[in-house]
């Protein structure tokens, strides 16, 4: 009976990590189409265009924005709750939502001071790394 019990535990744990595991925010999800970023979130109620930024690796949902409140304006939008911040992307003039990355969110957040590359690893993917949307002078830093 012991050993059962070990081995539904020992399950159980592995179950846990595995659901928790990668990314758990709906921006920066992989994708190869927009249609397949923000899966149960009406799409009517995300303020902006759904966006898969096929310049990164891999896709990266996310949508158009002219400010961080934005971001994260529609129910179930960020899984997380962790900041996103609205910047433009490689200097192209259009902003999009990012999970941010900067110094004062990540210890917003409660990840106290963990390093940035670690963080976007931690809460975006494992292939993650903290890097600048290149946008001139609005420049930020996101998980990309």
């Amino acid at each position: 009976m012991s050993l059962l019990r070990t081995s539904i535990v020992s399950l159980a744990t592995v179950a846990v990590i595995v659901a928790c595991s990668g990314g758990s925010q709906s921006v920066g999800a992989s994708c190869t189409s927009a249609s397949s970023c923000y899966p149960g979130v009406t799409a009517s109620s995300i303020k902006g265009t759904v966006t898969c930024l096929t310049q990164i690796s891999g896709g990266y949902c996310t949508h158009t924005c002219s400010a961080d409140s934005d971001c994260c304006a529609a129910s179930g939008e960020c899984k997380s709750g962790f900041k996103e911040l609205c910047a433009p992307f490689e200097s192209t003039g259009t902003s999009y939502c990012f999970l941010s990355c900067e110094a004062a969110d990540i210890q917003a957040s409660g990840a106290g001071n963990m390093a940035p590359d670690t963080y976007c690893q931690t809460y975006a993917g494992a292939s993650f790394t903290c890097r600048s949307t290149g946008g001139g002078a609005n420049n930020k830093q996101f998980c990309g």
